[in-house]
């Protein structure tokens, strides 16, 4: 999650137009909204972990059947 958070800070420092800007993704706008201080940005966090752990869990299951 901080390396999404590294990877956005880090892109918002170019010097493109913002309209050659992709948009974020769904995932990408939670793990920012994860990070800030807004009130429930912890529980956005934490649902993203269990999102992220969940998405492993099922590819470690599809890794099985090959």
């Amino acid at each position: 999650m901080t390396v999404a958070l590294l990877g956005l800070s880090l892109s918002a420092c170019g010097s493109s137009s913002s309209s050659s800007r992709q948009p974020l993704t769904e995932h990408q706008r939670d793990s920012v909204i994860a990070g800030s201080t807004l009130p429930g940005a912890a529980t956005v966090g934490k649902a993203l972990e269990h999102q992220d752990d969940a998405t492993q869990r099922a590819a470690s299951l599809d890794s099985l059947t090959q």
